[in-house]
């Protein structure tokens, strides 16, 4: 899978792949088209103008869609982060409606919880460093949990505490849940499969529909290859944020800053 690669490589590997698959593709449906004229002549080569257009459309289709949904996760994924750290800003102020004894368990408590999920962020790309890190949040989830209901028990505690204290942990403890399951959210690999091999079929109509002409444009040729095989590229740095170039670190700041807030 994607997740337990270095994406840098992956990414590299298809763009470099698919560049040369449509550079080929081209030629090859180049040569089809003059060893059709060669047979036939110049009226043997049928007009497949719209056909290829068809398939062109299909392809811009698929790329538009492909890009716009990832872009779509990027922007909830970026919008799951402030909503993260909103949670554990107001979990943290609400602890102090618990009896003063069982407060300052809970604040160290709860900035050990913080620190571990900005450490699971940081750690990426590294997957079994970024693991262990959430394990370890998930361990202090159960410790937090375990001593504030032990808090709003204590005889010192004010009525409705648990009504306020509970609710805003657990927010704090779902936006995890939602964040994890965010990452593993993708298209099937089916759909990046068809958008490779769409790009290689209108590449190899290309090169057959432009066999009449007497000279080779190389220039459009390999911009047409580098524009969609580096578009594609693009689509899985997005849509793989943290594994590749493109990184959320700059919106992970407002749970450093909420860290930091927690005196």
């Amino acid at each position: 899978m994607l997740e337990i690669v270095d994406l840098t490589i992956v990414g590299t590997v298809v763009t470099v792949g698919l560049f040369g698959g449509i550079l080929l593709a081209l030629m090859a449906g180049r040569w089809v088209g003059r060893r059709a004229i060669a047979r036939d002549g110049a009226a043997g080569l049928p007009n497949i103008g719209s056909l290829e257009a068809a398939v062109f459309a299909l392809l811009g289709l698929l790329i538009a869609f492909t890009f716009s949904g990832a872009l779509s996760r990027f922007d909830v994924r970026r919008a799951q982060a402030v909503d993260e750290a909103n949670a554990m800003g107001t979990a943290y102020l609400r602890i102090s409606l618990l009896p003063e004894s069982a407060q300052p368990t809970l604040r160290e408590g709860l900035r050990n919880y913080v620190d571990a999920r900005i450490a699971t962020y940081r750690a990426l790309p590294d997957i079994e460093a970024a693991r262990r890190e959430l394990a370890r949040s998930q361990q202090l989830q159960t410790q937090i949990w375990n001593q504030a209901v032990a808090a709003v028990h204590m005889p010192e505690a004010k009525p409705g505490t648990d009504l306020l204290v509970m609710p805003a942990l657990n927010a704090m403890f779902d936006i995890q849940t939602v964040r994890v399951v965010a990452t593993q959210i993708h298209p099937p690999i089916i759909i990046y499969g068809m958008l490779i091999a769409l790009a290689l079929v209108s590449a190899l109509l290309a090169g057959y529909q432009s066999a009449a002409e007497r000279g080779y444009d190389w220039v459009h040729k390999i911009g047409f290859a580098a524009i969609v095989a580096f578009t594609v590229y693009v689509i899985l740095d997005i849509e793989y944020p943290r594994l590749g170039w493109v990184r959320l670190d700059a919106i992970d700041q407002v749970l450093v800053n909420t860290r930091a807030g927690m005196k």
